[in-house]
Formats: C-alpha cells, structure tokens, sequence
C-alpha cells in the first residue's frame, strides 16, 4: 500500500488543500474588510515612513494600551504564517525555504493592503503596521508549521505515531517472487 502526503489518498490530500485555500480566502477577505473601512476622523496625519516610530510610540502609553496596539498590528496577519503553507500542500520542503516563501508572500500582500488602505478616507501608509503584520506571520509559521509537517512526514513514511485505528502492515511498493526474491 503506497502512501500519500497527509498520510491518507489523494482524495484526502486534496481535499485539505482545499480546505486550506478556502480559509486563506476568508481570512483574507476579513482582513481586507477590516483594513479597508473607512474612519471617521477630523483629521488625517500624514504617512508614517519611519521605521518604528509609531511602535515607539505605542510602547510610550501605558503597558495595555501597547500590548493592545501592537496586537491589534501583529494579530490580523498571524494565521496566515499556518494557511499559506497549508494551502500549498507540501510537506517535504525546507523549513527555511517555507519561511522565506511565506515571509515574501506575507510582505506582498500587506503592502498591496497598505497602499490600497491610504486611498481609504481616514486611512493612512504606516510602515509600522507591515512590520508588526509580518512579524506576526513569522510568529505563527516558526511556532506551527514545522511541528505539523514533522508530524505529517512521519505519517507519511509510516513511522509510528498515536493510532486513531489499526493500520494494515507495509508490504512494500514492488511485490517480489517469494522462490527468487526479485521483482518481476
């Protein structure tokens, strides 16, 4: 019996795939929704293009107010650090290699949000909030995805890991002559 990534068919491995771009999809669109509403404010400052300046002087209030703030930058992005890689479906890549890909991915798409977001009434460019999105992107792939794909390796290759239910013994992929010991 030949084995499939996520440990089952590929029906199965479809399917998560699936399910991985459906939640990329609404996590991108809630992202979006909320990025993208316009604010009511009787003022707009200008673009802040100086690095750290607005994490600065978020961590000059008080310390919930900081941990708000800059969990209010660092939260929205996070699940995509899992869902991109879920929804790729690989799982024999490089660990740094992931990263990278998911990183890029995670910079385009909140610049690409970011400059849509100052067209927006009330909205402006902040340099900050890319870092602090990206970050936590970072945060959730080096936390999650390399224990999860570890895990669905050993699946794969059939090394022992807890069993839901009983699993028939490998036989190997080719079936040799019993007498000869060869394959056909």
């Amino acid at each position: 019996m030949q084995r499939h990534g996520y440990g089952g068919t590929p029906a199965l491995r479809y399917r998560y795939r699936v399910a991985g771009c459906v939640l990329l999809t609404v996590q991108l669109l809630v992202v979006g929704w909320l990025a993208l509403r316009p604010l009511t404010a009787p003022w707009v400052s200008a673009a802040r293009l100086e690095p750290l300046a607005t994490i600065r002087a978020d961590l000059a209030l008080s310390p919930w107010d900081a941990a708000r703030s800059i969990g209010a930058g660092v939260l929205p992005f996070a699940p995509l650090g899992v869902l991109l890689p879920w929804a790729g479906g690989r799982i024999a890549v490089s660990a740094l290699g992931s990263l990278a890909r998911t990183l890029f991915t995670a910079v385009m798409l909140s610049l690409a949000l970011q400059v849509v977001q100052s067209g927006v009434v009330g909205q402006v460019l902040d340099v900050d909030k890319l870092l602090m999105n990206v970050t936590g992107v970072a945060l959730a792939h080096v936390a999650v995805v390399p224990a999860v794909r570890a895990r669905l390796r050993r699946r794969a290759e059939g090394r022992p890991t807890p069993p839901l239910r009983r699993k028939e013994p490998d036989r190997g992929l080719t079936p040799t002559i019993p007498r000869v010991g060869i394959a056909p």
